[in-house]
């Protein structure tokens, strides 16, 4: 079995929605085929969302007739036969008439999460009814009924199993289909994986199933070394082991979901990334092996808050770090980089939603000092802390950039550095010209 997952980007238009048919129809082992909605429909859904939090009503349903006249118009060009724009229309009435009855409900977050998934409903059912036409039907399997999450919130992976293994027939070649981002939470509600959610439901899928290889179709050719918006001429990595997937995934490399690497990897199950617009590119193979060849990629992530504590209480004092942890436990924020010294720890955030209530119950620790708008700058590279001269080169490429933490051997898959923020393009492109102007990728 092979799980291939397509963006919202790779279905945008019409015509490549038929090259997303016409790249399924290629592969003749049984396949789960699992679909983003068609580009901009989340957007417009949380737009209209947030409308109704607002009491906007008029503006909500503004923004619904707009985003059915978009869909009036992909249907037309999606079908040439009268017959299947009949009931491609059929499907769209049944989904906008659900978003009608929601947004005449009173507002409540359960109505938000119901909302923002009809996007990936409306592109699985004309996917299906687009293969149909093309005398090659696949199986449309709703998400909600095997896509489950425990009481913490986490995909449940052995329940996953047990309720997709009935569902699936065993047969050479056939073709299924269904939502990414779509979950049923504990309670039963209908829930979602949050943005960019697909790429974590293939590869949930893909462990569960034990899948020969996922696959992850966008709109770049495979995971760059360096971020192609802002470095000229990145070139696409090859390979990758997972742990540096996932360290280029968190730490700000766009092209995937971070927590989808999770699932592959305790299950070893291969993922390779493709390039929807250029199907004959290699693309990035992300496997268990490993091949320490020094720095491979860099990344980056902004809007980041580093907090620095002082006290000097610290000194020989034990428990101290572990009331800090605390405190951001509370509060169920997540910490990126750590330093620490006699009489001080520096740490950052990448979420200061609770920023100002974390800081009031740590100041009677120490002083406290706040730096927002910072950026963390990440090397990857399998062994990298290990890798004798990487750090010279890195030091030496920044050596006109204020270094306010650098996190060394904490990991052997990266080197993190914090910059202020203003900095970040800099940094990137002196990195990329020091480690790579001359040294070829694979």
């Amino acid at each position: 079995m092979i799980v291939l997952k397509f963006g919202g980007t790779s279905l945008g238009t019409p015509e490549r929605m038929k090259g997303v048919a016409a790249l399924v129809n290629q592969i003749q082992e049984q396949k789960i085929v699992v679909l983003s909605a068609v580009s901009g429909t989340t957007n417009a859904l949380v737009a209209l969302s947030d409308a109704l939090r607002k009491g906007a009503s008029e503006q909500a349903q503004s923004a619904l007739q707009a985003l059915r006249k978009h869909y009036d118009q992909y249907i037309d060009d999606l079908f040439a036969d009268q017959g299947m724009r009949d009931q491609a229309s059929a499907v769209i009435d049944k989904y906008f008439h659900e978003l009608r009855r929601l947004t005449s409900q009173p507002f409540s977050e359960q109505i938000q999460k119901v909302i923002v998934v009809q996007g990936e409903l409306i592109s699985t059912n004309l996917f299906s009814l687009l293969l149909q036409s093309l005398d090659s039907p696949g199986h449309l399997l709703p998400a909600i009924d095997f896509m489950y999450l425990n009481e913490a919130g986490e995909p449940d992976i052995p329940v996953i199993k047990t309720r997709l293994q009935p569902l699936l027939k065993k047969s050479e070649g056939a073709t299924y289909v269904t939502q990414g981002f779509i979950c049923r939470n504990a309670d039963g509600g209908t829930d979602n994986l949050k943005r960019g959610g697909s790429d974590y439901t293939a590869t949930l899928i893909g462990a569960a199933m034990s899948a020969n290889e996922v696959q992850i179709w966008t709109d770049i050719d495979g995971m760059h070394n360096n971020d192609p918006r802002v470095v000229d001429n990145t070139h696409p990595i090859h390979r990758l082991s997972f742990d540096e997937a996932g360290e280029l995934a968190y730490f700000g490399a766009k092209i995937l979901h971070p927590n989808c690497i999770i699932p592959a990897q305790l299950h070893n199950v291969p993922v390779r990334i493709k390039n929807t617009m250029s199907p004959e590119s290699e693309g990035t193979l992300i496997t268990s092996q490993r091949d320490p060849k020094g720095a491979k990629a860099i990344a980056a992530k902004g809007n980041i808050t580093a907090i620095k504590v002082k006290s000097s209480r610290m000194i020989n004092a034990y428990g101290f770090l572990r009331k800090i942890f605390e405190v951001f436990e509370k509060y169920k924020t997540s910490i990126d980089m750590i330093t620490t010294s006699e009489i001080a720890v520096s740490l950052t955030v990448d979420d200061d939603t609770m920023l100002t209530q974390i800081v009031e119950e740590i100041k009677p620790f120490g002083t406290v000092e706040v730096d927002k708008d910072q950026a963390i700058i990440c090397v990857v590279g399998d062994f990298i802390s290990e890798s004798q001269g990487v750090g010279t080169v890195i030091f030496k490429a920044l050596e006109d950039v204020r270094l306010r933490m650098i996190s060394f051997g904490g990991s052997k898959n990266n080197i993190s550095i914090l910059i202020d923020g203003s900095s970040k393009e800099e940094a990137l492109k002196r990195l990329n010209d020091h480690l790579f102007a001359s040294v070829p990728l694979d």
